[in-house]
């Protein structure tokens, strides 16, 4: 958290000229809580799966080009797997 990830991100999307994503802010879009709020609620492991679901819809609709991930969308094989 705080690394940067959003604001590199976003300077890359107006570089490149194309859309950019965060997907935290899909995530809270799609179920009307933040990430905070379904880890303190459902646990973390429910908000990953939530978070999985969440890029293969965005990857799927390629609403961007660049999607800004959570620090631990990628430590998941399978998300690193999805094109």
């Amino acid at each position: 958290m705080g690394a940067g990830k959003t604001t590199v991100a976003a300077a890359l999307a107006r570089k490149l000229s194309c859309a950019m994503l965060d997907l935290d802010d899909l995530i809270k879009e799609r179920s009307g809580r933040t990430p905070q709020e379904i880890i303190d609620e459902q646990g973390e492991q429910r908000f990953r799966e939530i978070e999985s679901e969440a890029l293969r819809a965005a990857l799927e609709t390629k609403r961007a080009r660049i999607i800004a991930l959570g620090g631990g969308t990628w430590t998941i094989e399978s998300n690193r797997a999805l094109n």
